[in-house]
C-alpha cells in the first residue's frame, strides 16, 4: 500500500505540482476572480476595502480612526496610522481600480516572497498549490493577510542573505500594522550581524511612525498611536466575549478551548506563555541557528504561531498559517510519511476547504466554526515543529555513552 500512495503522490508532483506554468496562471487567475466576485456586489462586498481607503483618508484629515462611519463602510477599522502608508498608493485612486489593485497586490507580494525561499523549485510550487486557496479566500475579503504573510517572508529571506536593514523594515512594518508583526524579531537569531540588525529596526520603527506626519500632524499622529493601543485591548477582549456566540473570530487554541469546554476564564497569557518558552528556547543554541531547515522551521512556525494563539483569528488570516503548514509539509524528509499525508488532508478539510460550499453548510456552522477547528492541523502541525525544533536542539552524545 505504501509503495502505491508513493507511486500516486510522484505522479501527482510532477504532473501537477511540478508545472511551474500552470500554478501561475491559477494563483492570479483566482485573485482576479475573488476580487472581480467582491467588487461585483457593489460597496457592500468591498466593504475591509473602504475601511482600508478611509484609514488613509481619515489620518489626512486628522479624524479619530476607530470610529464609526456609516456613511463610509459598516464595519470598524483597527489598523493604526502606520497602515496608511501601505494603502496610499491605492487610495488615491478611484475606489474600484484602487481595490482591484489592491487585491492583485496582495496575490504579488504572496507570490514573490514565496519565489524568494531558499527551496528547490518543485517544493516552492507544491507550496503554490497549498497555498493558492487560502489566498483566494483572503482575497475574497479583500484582505491584507497575503501581503503581510510576505512581509514575514520578507523579513526572513533578507536576514538569512544579511540585508538586515531591509529585513527589519518588513518586521517594523508588520508590527506598526498589525501588532503581531513583532513576532518578526525571532529573526533576530539568525542575523550575522545582530547589532546593525537591532539599530536597523529601531529606526526603521522611528521613520515609520513619523512618515504620516508628512500628511498629518505629529500630535495628532502621537495621540492615534495611543488611541490604537486601546483599541487593540477593546478589540481583544470583544473577541473573546464572541466566543460565547460562535463568531468569525477567536478561531484560535485559546477560542478552541473557550468553545469546546465552553471556560470563558482569563486563559490567553498562560497559553501565550508556554507557546512562547517552547518557541523560543531553541533559538538560543547558536549551533541551531546556521542549520537552513531549522531557520525554514522557525519561519513556518512564526506563521502559525502568530495565528492559532490570535484571538484577532478569524478565516481569512489562515493565509498566514497555512503558508507556515506548506512549508512544514515540503521540509519532510522523502519519501514523506502517511502521517505527514495524513496531517496535510486533514489541513485541507478543516482549514482550506472549511469556508467553501465543498463542506455542507452544517458541518461548517455547527461544528467547524461552532469549536473554531479549523486552528486544529496547524495547531498539530505547530507541536510537530516545535517537537522537530526540540529535537534538533537536544545536544548530541557520541554512541556507546
Amino acid at each position: 500500500m505504501n509503495q502505491v500512495q508513493n507511486l500516486l503522490y510522484k505522479k501527482w508532483e510532477t504532473k501537477w505540482a511540478g508545472n511551474v506554468y500552470l500554478i501561475h496562471v491559477i494563483w492570479f487567475l483566482l485573485a482576479a476572480i475573488a476580487v472581480g466576485a467582491e467588487m461585483s456586489r457593489g460597496l457592500t462586498g468591498i466593504d475591509n476595502y473602504l475601511i482600508f481607503e478611509g484609514v488613509f483618508r481619515h489620518v489626512v484629515q486628522e479624524k479619530y480612526l476607530f470610529s464609526y462611519y456609516p456613511d463610509e463602510y459598516v464595519s470598524f477599522n483597527n489598523y493604526g496610522p502606520a497602515f496608511s502608508l501601505v494603502i496610499a498608493p491605492f487610495a488615491l485612486l478611484p475606489t474600484y481600480v484602487g481595490c482591484f489593485l489592491w487585491a492583485m497586490a496582495n496575490a504579488a507580494a504572496l507570490f514573490y516572497a514565496l519565489k524568494l525561499l531558499p527551496i528547490e523549485e518543485k517544493q516552492r510550487i507544491i507550496v503554490y498549490w497549498i497555498v493558492v486557496i487560502e489566498m483566494m479566500t483572503s482575497i475574497h475579503s479583500v484582505q491584507f493577510n497575503p501581503m503581510f504573510t510576505a512581509f514575514f517572508i520578507f523579513s526572513y529571506v533578507f536576514t538569512i542573505r544579511g540585508k538586515d536593514w531591509l529585513a527589519t523594515l518588513f518586521i517594523a512594518l508588520g508590527f506598526l500594522t498589525k501588532i503581531y508583526g513583532i513576532a518578526g524579531l525571532a529573526f533576530f537569531f539568525f542575523s550575522r550581524n545582530k547589532l546593525q540588525f537591532a539599530l536597523s529596526f529601531i529606526a526603521w520603527i522611528a521613520i515609520i511612525v513619523i512618515a504620516p506626519i508628512i500628511y498629518s500632524s505629529a500630535d495628532y499622529i502621537m495621540q492615534t498611536y495611543e488611541d490604537w493601543y486601546y483599541q487593540i485591548i477593546r478589540r481583544n477582549q470583544q473577541n473573546i466575549d464572541n466566543s460565547r456566540t460562535a463568531g468569525m473570530q477567536d478561531i484560535s487554541v485559546p477560542g478552541m478551548i473557550r468553545r469546546i469546554f465552553h471556560y470563558y476564564g482569563p486563559i490567553d497569557l498562560p497559553i501565550i506563555a508556554i507557546a512562547g518558552t517552547l518557541f523560543g528556547l531553541p533559538l538560543l543554541k547558536k549551533q541551531n541557528q546556521l542549520q537552513p531547515k531549522f531557520g525554514l522551521y522557525y519561519l513556518a512556525l512564526v506563521l502559525i504561531s502568530v495565528v492559532i494563539f490570535s484571538s484577532a483569528a478569524e478565516s481569512p488570516t489562515f493565509v498566514i498559517a497555512v503558508t507556515g503548514a506548506a512549508l512544514w509539509f515540503i521540509s519532510r524528509e522523502k519519501p514523506v510519511s502517511i502521517l505527514a499525508k495524513s496531517l496535510l488532508g486533514l489541513l485541507f478539510v478543516l482549514t482550506i476547504l472549511s469556508p467553501t460550499d465543498l463542506i455542507p453548510p452544517y458541518i461548517r456552522i455547527n461544528i467547524i466554526l461552532a469549536y473554531s477547528l479549523k486552528a486544529l492541523p496547524c495547531f498539530i502541525i505547530w507541536c510537530w515543529l516545535i517537537i522537530s525544533c526540540w529535537k534538533i536542539h537536544l545536544p548530541k552524545f557520541p554512541s556507546g555513552q
